[in-house]
């Protein structure tokens, strides 16, 4: 996957797009991520220990990897991702100005 959890994304299509946000989790066997305040959904809660009144809830649903494209740390917009070997690490580049995206 070219994301990983804290990666400040944009998102390129669907509902939501042109909106931006931090990965919070990433589910690499269903190629999804949920971004923070992005695909937001109702969910019908049953009244339970943390929330005795149960209810709706508005929560983030994971959308696909493809959706989503990292920011450019020097330009802040959407790039694609490429990958180089620095002292016998690979690490992830924003394409657009060669800057490193793993700190």
């Amino acid at each position: 996957m070219h994301v990983k959890k804290g990666d400040k994304v944009m998102v390129i299509t669907g509902k939501d797009k042109g909106k931006t946000g931090v990965i919070l989790a990433a589910f690499p066997k269903k190629d999804r991520v949920l971004v923070e305040g992005v695909n937001i959904v109702k969910k019908h809660t049953k009244p339970n220990q943390a929330n005795p009144q149960g209810g709706i809830v508005s929560q983030e649903a994971a959308i696909h990897v493809s959706n989503v494209m990292p920011i450019d740390p020097k330009t802040g917009e959407p790039t694609r991702v490429g990958y180089k070997i620095v002292d016998g690490k690979k690490i992830r580049i924003a394409k657009k100005s060669g800057e490193a995206l793993d700190k």
